[in-house]
């Protein structure tokens, strides 16, 4: 069976951490100048897998940067045509084509409110990068999937290595130097026992909390893309109101449990949703059905749990005949405004 380029971006990602980490020191500098000491919020910027990127950011910059969090709605700025209020507010747009003019619009009326404003793109030479004030580069390289993996996996790297410098956050930077290695190790991960639940299923929850919501939403982002199923990424917190009532045996639950403070949550709920005989499929912990590798940082297995998640998808994708690279309907730029 043919490589998909999907595929082959997958496994990418490692070397794409690895060239981040390798360029710590532009970004320590970044975090140097910045000089967020008044900054009274944080806002956010991206659309699918980039926004998911800000998902996960929002709970690094809440939890070491003590900053509440805004996501940006760019609506406001290019069909209501109102500008905020946003002085010395730091403001990080993620975007891998750095094209979308929705996001130009809203970096360039951030930064002429008077907000420190961060671009944590792919394509550096772009017009979201150009009205930014500074930025990071993912240096993923050409991604031929319409898919984002490498660029979602080193966005969300390159974006803990900002916080780690603003926080001077010894151990995140050490997780992040671990990241390649756990990378590579989770390309032998193998998920494909969730495929069986997937054939029968009229749609699918994934579900994670802090840290993990933003990867369990690019999850659920990728099984509607390629395999073209109904999923949702929700809060696992969620889970427990009105979304359960939706739960059957026609609906499986792909949930992600870190080694943190929601871990004793997430066991609770897992241990119910076994008991309702929900079909579960749960990575991490000592209660875990899915292949996994030993915790590590709670900030950075998020990351590493797309691999084994992504690999799982396009694999399904190829036994169902679909082709992982060209979802329909759908292009590797998406341009909104």
């Amino acid at each position: 069976m043919t490589t998909s380029a999907m595929a082959n971006e997958i496994a990418e990602g490692a070397d794409v951490v690895a060239r981040i980490v390798g360029n710590r020191a532009a970004t320590r500098e970044i975090a140097q100048r910045l000089g967020i000491g008044s900054a009274p919020l944080c806002v956010l910027c991206g659309r699918g897998s980039s926004g998911h990127v800000g998902v996960f950011l929002r709970y690094l910059v809440e939890t070491r940067l003590r900053l509440p969090v805004s996501a940006s709605a760019p609506s406001v700025i290019t069909a209501f045509r109102t500008p905020l209020k946003l002085r010395n507010a730091l403001f990080i747009v993620i975007s891998q084509s750095g094209r979308s003019p929705d996001l130009v619009a809203a970096t360039r009326s951030a930064r002429a409110a008077g907000a420190r404003t961060i671009a944590i793109v792919n394509a550096t030479a772009s017009p979201v990068a150009a009205e930014a004030e500074f930025v990071i580069p993912v240096e993923a390289g050409a991604e031929h999937s319409v898919a984002a993996t490498k660029t979602v996996i080193g966005s969300m790297a390159a974006g803990c290595e900002l916080i780690a410098e603003l926080a001077d956050d010894d151990a995140l930077r050490s997780a992040v130097e671990r990241l390649p290695e756990r990378l590579n190790r989770a390309l032998a991960l193998d998920w494909s026992r969730i495929s069986d639940d997937l054939a029968e299923a009229s749609a699918v929850f994934v579900a994670a909390r802090g840290l993990g919501l933003g990867s369990a939403r690019e999850i659920a982002l990728k099984l509607s893309e390629i395999l073209r199923l109904p999923a949702t990424g929700l809060s696992a917190a969620e889970l427990q109101h009105g979304p359960r009532a939706a739960l059957s045996w026609r609906t499986p639950v792909i949930m992600m449990r870190l080694m943190d403070e929601t871990a004793a949550t997430m066991d609770a709920l897992a241990r119910e949703l076994r008991e309702q005989n929900i079909a579960l499929h749960l990575c991490g912990g000592p209660h875990g059905s899915l292949p996994w590798l030993r915790e590590d940082d709670p900030a950075t297995d998020p990351i590493t749990m797309l691999v084994p998640a992504y690999r799982m998808i396009e694999q399904t994708a190829r036994v169902c005949g679909f082709d992982p690279d060209r979802p329909p309907r759908l292009s590797k730029i998406t341009e909104t405004f």
